[in-house]
């Protein structure tokens, strides 16, 4: 069974570069407010959509507001095959004090 590991912005800025699927667990309206670059909005809803179609070989970082909560998202996006699954430490609080030109408005 894979596991997931903590990452923290620096080492998670170079493994994005590498192609890497970002997953934002926090609600809609803070998504649509401002998330990290290119990330993709995951909840109750579409995981499973996301499950059955995201490429397992690539790596995943798990992003939520300060790091908590998306370490119980990477361990079940990492029990579901996927091979590289990252928790952002900090999470988007951290990120997008640290990186706001690596953050979009909007969907």
């Amino acid at each position: 069974m894979s596991t997931y590991s903590c990452i923290d912005v620096n080492d998670a800025l170079a493994i994005i570069e590498n192609d890497a699927i970002i997953v934002d667990i926090r609600d809609a309206v803070s998504f649509a407010t401002s998330h990290m670059s290119n990330a993709i909005s995951l909840n109750n809803d579409n995981v499973q959509e996301f499950i059955d179609t995201a490429d397992k070989a690539k790596p995943v970082i798990v992003c939520c507001y300060h790091g908590n909560s998306s370490k119980g998202a990477a361990e079940y996006i990492a029990a579901q095959g996927f091979q590289e699954v990252y928790s952002l430490n900090g999470g988007f609080s951290q990120w997008s004090a640290m990186f706001p030109e690596q953050c979009e408005l909007g969907q």
